[in-house]
């Protein structure tokens, strides 16, 4: 057999060239495109957080911490009742959500067919899609109507946003989770529930507090579930009591910010600063845990 021609053979190497280079341009334009969206991303969020601490940092003070709202058309007060309200509020929402949550990631990762698990997955992932004014309706119709706006039911509206970042959130750091763990546990006479319970979940222990607190800041940051199921206030002080309705930040902040003084305004500024640091703590606590649990799992492959 011939060997192939110069003039060919010159012509394939040219053409190589030519979509080689094509390669490393639209190879270098979407790098340049990805670094440049993920410039924007960073500097709206800077841009946000600068213009919060510019306009509330002013408004911050003891006073404006200890002390509740006071009447309307009085000058004055603070957020003291929004803070406690909403520490009741996530709390409860957190005791119903992250339980339940955790033990739905479970069952989809350690128990259920492949067929049931996606289905439990995409289900999830529609839930963690409906928009949270919808849960607030569904919430208001279920346990609103033909009684009244109470923080149990503020709490119930929250736990239905909590469940699916929680229960995706366990699925996959349970997947994380290397399957010799489980084998050797299997192997040393344990059963499948004894294995999940004493080996399985202590490995992703840190991985399942991270989902659930990624859950606590999406909660604490909610209003509209709240405009439905706790937002008609019958005191201005302090409450713990559910039974009644309970202020949050996140409502105080709406209620400051439909007002017409200055002084609401700045107010509302200053809430919003308080709730954007509370939310940016949990995540940074968040990160640090999720490290933590990739590096144990990268340990034990």
């Amino acid at each position: 057999m011939s060997p192939p021609a110069p003039t060919a053979t010159l012509a394939g190497r040219l053409m190589g060239d030519v979509r080689l280079r094509r390669r490393r341009a639209l190879n270098r334009t979407m790098e340049t495109v990805a670094t440049l969206a993920a410039v924007a991303a960073v500097v709206v969020l800077a841009v946000v957080f600068v213009s919060v601490v510019i306009k509330g940092i002013g408004a911050i003070n003891l006073d404006f911490l200890i002390h509740s709202e006071v009447p309307f058309g009085q000058s004055g007060g603070g957020i003291a009742n929004a803070i406690v309200g909403t520490i009741v509020l996530v709390a409860l929402a957190s005791a119903m959500a992250i339980p339940v949550g955790i033990l739905v990631g479970l069952h989809a990762s350690e128990f259920a067919r492949p067929r049931t698990a996606a289905a439990v997955r995409f289900a999830l992932d529609l839930l963690n899609g409906v928009p949270t004014i919808v849960t607030g309706i569904f919430v208001f119709g279920l346990l609103v109507v033909g009684h009244t706006q109470s923080g149990y039911a503020g709490a119930f509206a929250l736990a239905i946003v909590m469940l699916p970042i929680v229960a995706r959130a366990a699925q996959e750091v349970l997947s994380l989770v290397p399957a010799t763990v489980r084998e050797g546990a299997l192997a040393l006479g344990a059963t499948r529930w004894r294995a999940v319970v004493r080996v399985v979940l202590p490995t992703a222990s840190s991985g399942l507090i991270t989902g659930a607190l990624l859950a606590v800041a999406r909660a604490a940051g909610e209003t509209a579930p709240l405009l439905f199921t706790s937002s008609i206030l019958t005191t201005t002080g302090v409450s713990t009591n559910p039974g009644q309705t309970l202020v949050s930040i996140p409502l105080r902040i709406y209620q400051l910010a439909e007002g017409t003084s200055p002084s609401e305004h700045s107010e509302a500024w200053a809430a919003a600063l308080l709730l954007i640091l509370a939310v940016l703590a949990i995540n940074v606590v968040a990160r640090a845990l999720y490290g933590r649990t990739r590096a144990r799992m990268a340990a034990m492959q």
